[in-house]
């Protein structure tokens, strides 16, 4: 009898509130919930440790739980570890908090994007969009084979592996790659 009462409650807590769980994805084996911010969901992902990381030193965790609204698109520690061995830890350091920053917020534009708003973006532009960022930087974007890619001012390009993370405060797009501006 417990249990089917505990069951109830569960099935009353989703007939309350489906976009909720509809919209709860996992990223990094952690469930990312549309009312948590993007710090809070982005703690609890084993892919992003990074990426939490980098964020802590640059000092942007604050901005990051504001209310936004954020478009995030954001690196795997795969992605990090594309890089040059020793940039991370490099980065890091106190004394390139600055270029930290830069490349960071080269990952976020002002507002939400969802993917399908990004579609068609591109192709209102015929082909790509460009994306201003919050360090002022410009990033392309294009689809391909029903993919989104971005390709940032070095000519680097990164996927979109998993679209449409919605938070309290935005969206995070996860890709595979660090994207770096000029």
């Amino acid at each position: 009898m417990k249990k089917l009462i505990i069951a109830a409650f569960a099935l009353a807590a989703i007939a309350i509130a489906p976009n909720t769980y509809a919209q709860t994805k996992m990223v990094g084996g952690a469930a990312m919930y549309p009312t948590k911010n993007i710090v809070e969901n982005a703690v609890n992902s084993k892919d992003h440790t990074i990426l939490v990381e980098a964020v802590k030193a640059a000092g942007l965790v604050e901005t990051l739980q504001s209310a936004g609204p954020f478009t995030v698109f954001a690196p795997t520690n795969e992605a990090f570890n594309k890089l040059p061995k020793g940039t991370v830890e490099t980065l890091v350091k106190p004394e390139n908090k600055a270029t930290l920053t830069k490349i960071l917020t080269y990952h976020v534009v002002a507002g939400k994007v969802s993917a399908a708003d990004l579609m068609a973006k591109i192709k209102a532009g015929k082909g790509t969009a460009e994306l201003t960022t919050v360090s002022g930087g410009v990033l392309k974007a294009m689809a391909k084979g029903g993919k989104i890619y971005l390709v940032d001012e070095k000519g680097g390009k990164s996927w979109v592996t998993i679209a449409d993370v919605n938070q309290s405060n935005g969206v995070i797009h996860v890709v595979n790659t660090v994207l770096m501006p000029n």
